[in-house]
C-alpha cells in the first residue's frame, strides 16, 4: 500500500505549480527522470551550476554543485541543477572577447531570471566564483525575489616565485621585463607554468574576489564564507551547509528582497572602500540595486561614503598581500567587525541572523600588517573613490588604494588613442614618456562596445617602468588588479559626446584624487570649437548580442546595465 506522501492527492505539494490535476502533467515531466512522488512534495530548488573547464575558478563547482544538493535533501528539499555561461576575463582580455564580458552579466542574469520564472522553483542556489558571473548571479536573484542564497567557488593558492607570492598577473608584467631582456625566453616559459597554480579565482583582489566578497557583505552568502580557499575541505564543508540553509530561508519566506535592503547595500559600500576592492564593483553594486527594485545608485552616494570610511584592509594589488593572506587574517567578519561602527547592524542575512548579531560573533584579525583597525587604518582615506570636473561631470572612479602616494596629485601632457590596442603598439614601442596622460577613449559601453578592460595597458607600462610616472584615464574599465594611477568609467564616454572625446595630444590633464577632481585644462572656447566639429567613432562589431547591448546599454554612471 502507498504510503500517504506517495499518495499525489492526499497531501499538499509545497511548489504551488505541482499541485492538483493542473500539476499532474508537470509531476509527469519530472518523474521521468525519477523523481518520485515523495521528492515532489518537498520545497523545490534550483541549483545553478555555472561549471565550465574552460574557467579556472568555476572548475571545481561540479564537485560543491554536489556538496549543496546532499545539503538540501537532508534538509528536506529537492535540488534540481542547471548551467549558464562562465567566461573568464583573462581568457577573454586582449581581443574582441573582452567586450562581450560585461555585456555577459546581463546574459547570465537573464538565463538564469528564464529558468527560475519558467520553472517557478521554490528557492534558488547560486553558485559563480568570476568577475560578471558572480553580479550577474546576484542581479538574477534580485530580479526575480525568490529565496536565495550565493556559494563561491574560492580563491586560488599564489605563485611563489623569486621568495614573494604572486598571482597570475606576474604573466603581463613578465612580458614587458622580457622586452627590456631582464628574462630570458626560457624564464618567460618557467613563469607561465607556474603563475596559476591550481583552480579558483585569481589569487589577487581582483573582480572575482571583490564581488564574491560583497556577496557576503549583502547578506547574501553564510558568514565567512567568501575567502575559502578552492582547494580547502572548509569550502566543501560550507557548500553543504549553504544547501541545508537554502532550504531553511524557503520555509522562512525569507527572500532578496528582505535582505538586499538599502541598508544593506550601502553596507557592501562601506565593505567595498574599507578593502580598496575592484572599482568594477561600483558598476555591480549599481546593477544589483537597479535589480532589486531600489531606485539608482549615484555615484554621488558611493562620494559621500569615500569621505568617512578609510582603508581598513590592504590586499592585493594594493600590497603584496593575496587572498590567501586575507583569509587568514579573517576576511569579511574580521574587516565588518573593525568597520562595525559604520555598518547597518540590523540588516537581516542569509545566515538568518542580524549583522549585527554576526559581528557580535565575528573574530579580530590574527594579522594586523593585512587588516588593521578603524582609529589606525592603512590610510585614512577609502580604498574606492569617485572623482568630477569637466572631463567627467557625471563621475568616474579610481582606486586610490592602488595608487602611490606620490601620485595622488598628477599633472601631465595627453598622449590620445582611440583603441586599446593603438596604445599597446606605442607603450612597447617606447613611445610612451614619462609624465604623459595616456587617454584611452571609445571604450565605454556604447562607445568599445561593451566597456573591455583597460588591463594590458596598466601591465605593460608596469613592465616598461612607467607605471610610476604615468596616468592612464579612459571611458572604459579596468581590471580588479591592476595598479598606478588609472582613472576608469569617464561619464559621458566619447561615444555619447563627452569631454574625453574631445582631447588632443599635448593638452594638459590634471587629476587631483584627495580633492576629487580630474580636469581638462583647456578653454571652453576651445572645447565649443572642437564640439562644432566633433564626430564619434563608431567601432563595428559582429552581429548579434553586442550591438543589441550597445542600443540599450545605459552609462558607466548608472552600472552600465541593459535599460528595462
Amino acid at each position: 500500500m502507498a504510503s500517504c506522501a506517495e499518495c499525489a492527492g492526499c497531501a499538499e505539494y509545497f511548489n504551488t505549480i505541482l499541485r492538483g490535476d493542473n500539476g499532474a502533467l508537470k509531476r509527469a515531466l519530472y518523474k521521468s527522470m525519477g523523481h518520485t512522488d515523495e521528492q515532489l512534495h518537498r520545497p523545490v530548488i534550483a541549483v545553478v551550476n555555472t561549471y565550465t573547464n574552460a574557467t579556472p575558478g568555476h572548475y571545481t563547482l561540479n564537485e560543491l554543485t554536489e556538496k549543496v544538493c546532499a545539503g538540501i535533501e537532508a534538509a528536506g528539499g529537492l535540488p534540481m541543477v542547471f548551467g549558464t555561461i562562465a567566461p573568464c576575463d583573462g581568457i577573454a582580455e586582449g581581443h574582441l572577447g573582452m567586450r562581450y564580458v560585461l555585456a555577459s552579466r546581463e546574459l547570465v542574469c537573464s538565463s538564469v531570471e528564464a529558468m527560475l520564472r519558467a520553472h517557478h522553483f521554490d528557492g534558488v542556489a547560486l553558485l559563480g566564483s568570476c568577475d560578471k558571473i558572480v553580479p550577474g548571479l546576484i542581479m538574477a536573484a534580485c530580479r526575480v525575489n525568490v529565496p536565495a542564497i550565493f556559494v563561491n567557488g574560492g580563491p586560488m593558492m599564489p605563485a611563489h616565485y623569486r621568495n614573494r607570492d604572486w598571482d597570475g598577473n606576474i604573466i603581463t608584467e613578465a612580458i614587458g621585463w622580457k622586452q627590456q631582456g631582464q628574462i630570458s625566453e626560457e624564464e618567460f616559459k618557467h613563469i607561465e607554468n607556474i603563475a596559476e597554480p591550481g583552480p579558483g579565482s585569481c589569487a589577487m583582489y581582483g573582480t572575482a574576489n571583490t564581488m564574491c566578497c560583497i556577496a557576503e557583505a549583502l547578506g547574501l552568502a553564510l558568514s565567512g564564507s567568501a575567502c575559502l580557499p578552492a582547494i580547502s575541505a572548509q569550502r566543501r564543508e560550507c557548500a553543504f551547509r549553504s544547501g541545508e540553509q537554502i532550504v531553511h530561508l524557503v520555509k522562512q519566506g525569507i527572500k532578496p528582497s528582505d535582505i538586499v535592503t538599502r541598508e544593506a547595500i550601502e553596507n557592501a559600500m562601506v565593505y567595498l572602500m574599507a578593502t580598496g576592492g575592484s572599482t568594477n564593483g561600483i558598476l555591480h553594486l549599481q546593477a544589483i540595486c537597479h535589480e532589486a527594485g531600489l531606485g539608482e545608485l549615484s555615484l554621488d552616494e558611493f562620494d559621500a561614503l569615500s569621505h568617512r570610511v578609510p582603508l581598513i584592509a590592504s590586499i592585493y594589488p594594493a600590497s603584496a598581500y593575496d587572498m590567501i593572506d586575507y583569509y587568514e587574517a579573517g576576511g569579511v567578519p574580521a574587516v565588518e567587525y573593525e568597520v562595525r561602527s559604520l555598518l547597518h547592524l540590523n540588516c537581516l542575512t542569509a545566515d538568518l541572523k542580524s549583522k549585527g548579531e554576526l559581528v557580535t560573533e565575528g573574530v579580530k584579525t590574527t594579522r594586523p600588517e593585512v587588516i588593521k583597525t578603524l582609529a589606525h587604518p592603512h590610510r585614512t582615506d577609502s580604498g574606492v573613490a569617485v572623482l568630477k570636473g569637466n572631463l567627467a561631470p557625471l563621475g568616474c572612479v579610481v582606486k586610490p588604494a592602488a595608487v602611490p602616494l606620490d601620485l595622488q596629485q598628477f599633472r601631465g601632457k595627453a598622449m590620445v588613442f582611440n583603441s586599446e590596442q593603438e596604445a599597446l603598439d606605442n607603450i612597447l614601442a617606447g613611445k610612451v614618456q614619462p609624465h604623459t596622460v595616456l587617454v584611452l577613449r571609445y571604450e565605454g559601453p556604447k562607445g568599445g562596445p561593451g566597456m573591455p578592460e583597460m588591463y594590458r595597458p596598466m601591465k605593460f607600462l608596469e613592465g616598461m617602468g612607467l607605471s610610476d610616472s604615468c596616468a592612464l584615464i579612459t571611458d572604459g574599465r579596468f581590471s580588479g588588479s591592476n595598479r598606478g594611477l588609472f582613472v576608469g568609467h569617464i561619464s559621458p564616454e566619447a561615444y555619447e559626446g563627452g569631454v574625453i572625446g574631445l582631447i588632443e595630444d599635448g593638452d594638459e590633464i590634471a587629476i587631483d584624487i584627495p580633492q576629487r577632481k580630474l580636469e581638462l585644462l583647456v578653454d571652453e572656447s576651445v572645447l565649443a570649437t572642437r564640439r562644432q566639429n566633433f564626430t564619434p567613432i563608431h567601432k563595428d562589431v559582429p552581429r548579434g548580442f553586442l550591438r543589441l547591448y550597445r542600443q540599450l546599454a545605459k552609462s558607466a554612471a548608472q552600472g552600465a546595465v541593459m535599460c528595462d
